[in-house]
């Protein structure tokens, strides 16, 4: 195999907004169970030399998948597996001199190795942030052959590790782009709203090349705002005006404004809204107006597919879903989810709340595994910080104090405040429990809680949880100088079962109906309650739910089935929110 030559560079910001070449479509495939593809030159899509010859490994006349998509529901025989599976396709190229060429993977699950007419051009672990690699010394006119070795086995030490409650989809789940930019370019930008102003706009911006003195271009038409900058020693320019006439992005009020950056050759152009958020005593607070956040958290999954949404029509099913519900904020759970849910999750004035991985079974002792999760962190971050629908960046999910755990996650969220100080954090604990000499809900002990700017809560009181007493006498004292947000409650319920509202394991919809009842009236006596966030809106795919009559592995706490079919609950959370 021949050495790497290709330059791998800090991840190009808004790779949507660049155009390109579409990789999408169909990609020839070869299980690789025992791992053997690197041997076989799996990496190269190799033709016999003469009649004598021949190759028991070979794309030609092969089985396709469609990318992006996972291999799970592509396939019967894929629908369990877990390993090594190769994709690969021709593609035409006809590169422009003096062009860098970026190749570009919106998302691979769960590691993978990028070969490019047979070298090995960039590896990436993260099945749910971008990766990319210059590929320009590499590309050749015309015919060109890109082979992926993407492998999905769960390890101890990865992110998420062994166990996590959805199913691990496998694939090129992601869109994939060549994407042609000028040797000068914008690399990244963060442009945004001076945090506790209203007409403010701070902008940096990082060049390709670390020279000093160039000339950057910062226009916003709508508001007659055209600004230059010069950049620093390292490519880097930064700037802060005041503006008249902006006209903030407020939840189900979007405002998103056509913002176009330039340097020489380049051009890219975003939509950006512009908005404060803040922590107001126990409220969170948008345009220094509180805000409940009526929210509610779905994978990133079309569940009547049994497969990952990949493409603008399924998000559109999850964010109308979530709309009609009537919130104004969701919970991408548990993971970053792609651009396009993102995005018009920003259009329709839905706040979001992202989070990384980091969930049950993590080895906090390891220097690995946090570097893994920062990474993890930056990406997400680096990706999404020019998203101002986004107000909350979430470090971890139900994770148990212990002196491992508490540096770890400390650290990390010392770093993500150094990458984003314009936004909250938040994590989702599930360390809440009644104390009955104090007759109160109280959290156990945790450093890295109070430290957060909002709290999110996991409590599924009369599912995991028994009732120690009437609903509406339950009282809180959980951090209560701070923002919390009932991150999941709920229980499992199978679309078109009915009866029996005070058995748990009828699984039925009245009993659920029951539960969200008892529930919303406990919740009502949270004083320093900011926002409810029902666990969840759709039946989804989990190994780990085997009942045989009522899960066939799919997890029933959706509020809509995994058919689309409300829930009788789902009217009680839907009346619920639109009282608020």
């Amino acid at each position: 195999m021949k050495a790497v030559f290709c330059i791998v560079l800090s991840l190009l910001v808004n790779a949507y907004g660049r155009g390109g070449t579409d990789l999408g479509g169909k990609w020839h495939y070869i299980i690789d169970p025992f791992d053997v593809g690197l041997g076989k030159g799996l990496m190269m899509d190799a033709v016999p030399a003469d009649k004598h010859s021949f190759f028991e490994y070979s794309y030609t006349g092969g089985k396709t998948l469609m990318v992006p998509g996972d291999w799970n529901h592509q396939d019967p025989e894929l629908r369990w597996y877990e390993g090594v599976l190769w994709e690969a396709r021709h593609f035409a190229a006809s590169p422009s001199r003096g062009k860098r060429q970026i190749l570009y993977f919106a998302g691979v699950s769960l590691r993978c190795d990028v070969f490019l007419n047979g070298v090995k051009v960039v590896s990436h672990e993260g099945a749910f942030t971008p990766f990319e690699a210059d590929v320009t010394e590499l590309i050749r006119e015309g015919d060109n052959f890109l082979a992926v070795r993407v492998d999905n086995t769960r390890h101890p030490d990865s992110i998420p590790a062994l166990s996590f409650d959805w199913w691990n989809y496998g694939g090129i789940t992601r869109d994939v782009f060549l994407i042609e930019v000028p040797e000068v370019h914008v690399r990244d930008y963060f442009i945004r709203l001076q945090k506790g102003e209203k007409d403010r706009i701070v902008a940096d911006v990082q060049l390709s090349v670390p020279d000093e003195g160039l000339q950057v271009g910062i226009e916003i038409p709508r508001l007659g705002f055209m600004k230059t900058l010069r950049t620093d020693k390292n490519g880097h320019a930064r700037g802060s005006w005041k503006v008249r006439g902006l006209e903030r992005w407020a939840p189900l009020a979007p405002m998103l404004y056509e913002v176009t950056l330039f340097c020489g050759e380049d051009r890219i152009s975003d939509k950006i809204g512009f908005r404060d958020v803040a922590v107001d005593g126990t409220a969170v607070s948008v345009n220094g107006t509180p805000a409940f956040l009526k929210c509610i958290s779905f994978h990133e999954e079309i569940p009547w597919e049994s497969r990952r949404a990949c493409s603008p029509e399924d998000a559109s099913v999850l964010i109308d879903a979530a709309l009609e519900l009537g919130c104004n904020a969701i919970r991408l759970a548990h993971y970053p989810q792609n651009e396009h849910i993102v995005r018009l999750a920003e259009e329709k004035g839905l706040l979001i709340w992202e989070e990384i991985p980091l969930w049950q079974g993590i080895d906090f002792s390891s220097r690995e595994t946090f570097r893994r999760a920062a990474t993890y962190l930056e990406e997400m971050v680096g990706r999404d910080r020019n998203r101002c629908a986004i107000i909350l960046w979430s470090i971890s999910n139900e994770t148990r104090p212990s002196p491992d755990r508490n540096a770890f996650l400390l650290d990390l969220l010392e770093e993500g405040r150094a990458l984003d100080a314009s936004r909250l954090f938040t994590s989702a604990f599930d360390g809440v429990h009644y104390d009955s000499d104090a007759a109160a809900f109280r959290i156990e002990d945790d450093p890295f809680a109070a430290s957060l700017d909002v709290v999110g809560i996991n409590k599924y009181m009369g599912w995991y949880a028994k009732w120690p007493g009437d609903p509406s006498s339950l009282q809180w004292e959980v951090l209560p100088d701070k923002p919390l947000v009932i991150s999941e409650f709920g229980c499992e319920a199978k679309a078109g079962i009915f009866g029996q509202a005070d058995v748990a394991w009828s699984w039925s919809e009245d009993y659920q109906v029951s539960l969200y009842r008892d529930n919303l009236e406990m919740f009502r006596h949270i004083e320093n309650l900011a926002g409810v966030s029902p666990w969840i809106l759709f039946d989804f795919r989990s190994p780990f739910r085997q009942h045989p009559v009522h899960q066939d592995y799919y997890n029933r706490k959706g509020l809509l089935s995994d058919r689309g079919e409300k829930k009788k609950a789902w009217y009680v959370m839907n009346e619920f929110y639109r009282e608020k």
